[in-house]
């Protein structure tokens, strides 16, 4: 449970710091290395945000 808990706020964009002090982690190494998973849209979220900044005209 705390693995999907984890991932899932996660993949909500809420800040790895809030979710490590939720699950009272003692580090953010342990949320993220130990508890937290990918998605299989995630990346494509990532690749699809990184193009939005890379061609954003100024």
């Amino acid at each position: 449970m705390r693995h999907t808990c984890a991932t899932l706020l996660l993949s909500k964009n809420i800040h790895p710091k809030i979710v490590q002090d939720l699950l009272g982690h003692s580090s953010i190494k342990v949320t993220i290395d130990l508890y937290s998973h990918l998605f299989p849209d995630m990346t494509a979220k990532a690749a699809f945000a990184m193009e939005e900044l890379l061609t954003m005209k100024n």
